[in-house]
């Protein structure tokens, strides 16, 4: 909700424009679903005047400093434990939700700088989560609790249809006041209900303190094993499921960011009817998650499929497929059925993420999962930072179906090279540096290593 809010509340807060005229694409097309697109165009004055490439300043400044945290959030995380990391530094975004109005009225500066504020502090949450994942949930139900990752989704599928609900009746302000205070909320259910291991929940029963433990033992070490950052620099498979993490958050970002501007840019809806089409994708990539990561693990439980198989089989849904279906929905015109159904397809198969590249990271190194997702956010959030941008250097104030069309088919090419890359070189095999052997004792070391590789 609070990574999202601002996409959806500048439909109300400011119009694109092309050479300072307002835009609609598709003119008074009213074909396919039969939507009145004519009655819904938004005539009404907004509060800002923004050109194409402050717009693009406000949508893409959350993710400027979002990377910088990103490894020491993951660093932290072992230090002090996800509950603390992911819920304070949540929590934080949260109390700048409730400023930006203010700012936003003040400068655009303000808001721009309250936006990168958020995304800096916010940077340690996702590499932070890692740590839960590594130390509660055993090898073969991974995928399926990953998809708890997707809460994003149900927030985002929540967010669009409620902040134009919220927009349509009380203004922009309310977007950002409302889900404030919900996060708030959010926050004491966290601090409250988490624990960082199962040895410190206090209600957990036995079985189950036994069952996960035990099943852990030999990937996931009880002590602060010391981090092999040689190793894990000279990785080929982290290096190439780092890229499959810049691609996948090229297609997140560029849907999630620019599909409330294109809707309104293409059919002139109002906010209510924007956030309703943007959020229902979201909504389907949840169930879609939910229902693959239940396939996955059961094909890895037959023990005929490695862990490697099955996360290229996720790895090509989320990346080439998802590729495909991205430049098939800016190609589809001014045809609003195959527009949100192109859509609604894109977005659900990045549902396959969670099986494939946020897996990865995990079954390479469980004992150093926040690390290794520290990376990996550094390198996911920065098609947040510039697709904003070069959405702006093909519009340059004059947004036309044409220009949209060239940035949509780069961003297909991005998504889809990283994905072919690790159905070729990709690995999602335990590393041998997962469990590092003091230098003291090479010829264990060398015995250990083994084992662990065979594993």
């Amino acid at each position: 909700m609070i990574r999202i809010n601002l996409n959806i509340a500048i439909v109300d807060m400011t119009t694109a424009k092309s050479r300072g005229r307002s835009v609609l694409m598709c003119g008074n097309s009213t074909q396919s679903l039969n939507l009145s697109a004519g009655k819904d165009i938004i005539v009404k004055k907004t509060d800002f005047e923004w050109n194409d490439s402050e717009r693009a300043s406000v949508l893409g400044s959350f993710y400027w400093l979002h990377w910088v945290l990103q490894l020491p959030g993951g660093l932290l995380a072992r230090q002090f434990g996800a509950k603390c990391i992911f819920g304070l530094s949540n929590f934080f975004m949260f109390v700048m939700s409730l400023l930006m109005p203010i700012l936003a009225r003040w400068d655009i500066k303000g808001l721009i700088i309250a936006r990168t504020l958020q995304g800096f502090i916010g940077g340690m949450a996702w590499p932070s989560v890692h740590h839960l994942t590594a130390h509660w949930v055993p090898p073969n139900k991974r995928s399926k609790f990953i998809t708890a990752y997707f809460g994003s989704s149900i927030g985002v599928a929540v967010t669009f249809p409620f902040c134009g609900f919220i927009l349509e009746r009380w203004g922009w302000p309310y977007v950002f006041y409302i889900t404030g205070v919900i996060g708030m909320v959010w926050f004491l259910a966290w601090w409250w209900l988490v624990y960082d291991t199962p040895a410190e929940h206090p209600y957990i029963s036995e079985v189950e303190l036994v069952h996960i433990t035990s099943s852990l033992t030999d990937v996931v070490s009880s002590t602060k094993l010391p981090i092999p950052w040689k190793s894990v620099l000279t990785c080929v498979p982290f290096w190439i499921a780092l890229s499959i993490q810049w691609s996948t958050g090229w297609a997140l970002h560029t849907l999630m960011t620019q599909t409330p501007t294109y809707l309104v840019l293409m059919f002139g809806w109002n906010p209510e009817k924007i956030g309703l089409w943007s959020g229902i994708p979201h909504f389907t990539r949840f169930l879609f998650s939910l229902a693959l990561s239940f396939a996955i693990d059961s094909l890895m439980a037959t023990g005929r499929y490695s862990r490697t198989c099955v996360r290229k089989i996720s790895t090509t849904i989320c990346t080439v497929v998802q590729a495909l279906l991205i430049v098939a929905l800016v190609y589809s015109g001014c045809d609003q059925l195959l527009v949100n159904g192109f859509l609604l397809l894109a977005m659900t198969a990045s549902g396959a993420s969670t099986s494939g590249p946020l897996s990865i990271m995990v079954d390479l190194s469980p004992n150093f999962a926040s690390v290794l997702q520290g990376f990996s956010g550094i390198i996911g959030v920065v098609p947040g930072m510039i697709s904003p941008f070069v959405l702006s250097y093909f519009t340059n104030d004059n947004n036309t179906l044409e220009a949209w069309q060239h940035f949509f088919a780069l961003s297909g090419v991005l998504i889809a090279i990283p994905g072919l890359l690790y159905n070729f070189i990709g690995s999602s095999e335990l590393q041998s540096w997962n469990s590092p052997i003091p230098a003291a004792d090479p010829e264990m070391a060398t015995t250990n290593g083994s084992s662990t590789a065979k594993k």
